[in-house]
């Protein structure tokens, strides 16, 4: 049985500035989706294309912290660089994945990778707050680095594509990132006229992302930068190329866990809240530079 599809949002909204290097439109919680609907997920924000244009400044966002959840950074275009009060520090190109899970507390700051930045050039992203379980919320902050040639892939039949497994399992196909809770992220290229067919547990929390391109998701049309939202019955997934199309498909069994979030960090009551606000004023996140 097919999965039904809830809503599509067609983002109609103003993109707005995250620090000073990533333009993005919000989806999540921004199409208005009860959180309990989307769990684990607890925000998407998309930079489609868009040239900075060329700069000696390091354009990006300076350092803050984290607690209590994972961020999953997707790179479609440029080049983002990131450093950690762990000592972790990476770059990851078109197809690469930055998986950084904060869990008792980390700083860290994420710019334009410098030769990216002084070239300047189309610069294309997905961000997404992935929320950890109770038991997990106190895990050591790390990082995982999820290149393109180690992603999971699959070659779709009749020249239709290509997915690229970022986590989870697609038809068979294994992702490289380890979760804390079953999670599926494929990043799916379409050729026109591609089809690209999977299924997902009915209970879990589903939607997707037209990056590029439309598409025809179980019959129904989205287009460029449309937000699909499936209903929580059926597994099966159809998705069509109208044109060549980049699509990200994201599911994830609910946690069914209280959420009290505070800016950057997520838990689950508000003592724990006042406790991480306190054990970053003592400085328990550790030293980062600006």
């Amino acid at each position: 049985m097919k999965k039904l599809i809830e809503k599509i949002v067609i983002n109609s909204t103003r993109p707005h500035m995250v620090g000073d290097g990533f333009r993005v439109f919000n989806y999540i919680p921004g199409a208005g989706i009860p959180q309990e609907r989307i769990s684990p997920f607890l925000l998407l924000d998309f930079n489609p294309e868009y040239d900075f244009g060329p700069s000696d400044h390091l354009r990006g966002v300076g350092v803050h912290p984290h607690k209590g959840f994972e961020t999953v950074t997707i790179a479609y275009k440029g080049s983002v660089a990131h450093h950690d009060s762990t000592g972790s520090s990476g770059i990851i190109n078109a197809g690469d994945v930055q998986w950084m899970t904060a869990g008792n507390g980390i700083l860290h700051k994420e710019y334009h990778e410098e030769a990216f930045s002084k070239k300047g050039g189309p610069f294309e992203m997905v961000q997404l707050w992935v929320n950890l379980p109770k038991k997990d919320k106190s895990t050591a902050p790390h990082y995982q680095e999820l290149t393109k040639d180690g992603m999971g892939k699959v070659q779709l039949a009749d020249n239709g594509g290509e997915v690229n497994v970022i986590a989870g399992n697609f038809n068979g196909v294994a992702g490289p990132a380890e979760t804390y809770s079953p999670v599926n992220l494929f990043d799916i290229k379409l050729n026109e006229g591609g089809e690209a067919n999977t299924t997902i547990p009915a209970g879990h929390n589903t939607a997707l992302l037209v990056v590029n391109g439309s598409v025809e998701v179980n019959g129904e049309i989205a287009g460029e930068h449309s937000f699909v939202l499936f209903e929580n019955n059926g597994e099966e997934i159809h998705i069509k190329a109208n044109q060549k199309s980049v699509v990200l498909l994201l599911s994830g069994e609910p946690l069914n866990e209280p959420i009290v979030s505070y800016g950057p960090f997520v838990m689950n009551t508000e003592d724990e809240i006042r406790e991480a606000i306190v054990d970053f004023n003592m400085g328990k996140f550790g030293v980062l530079e600006d």
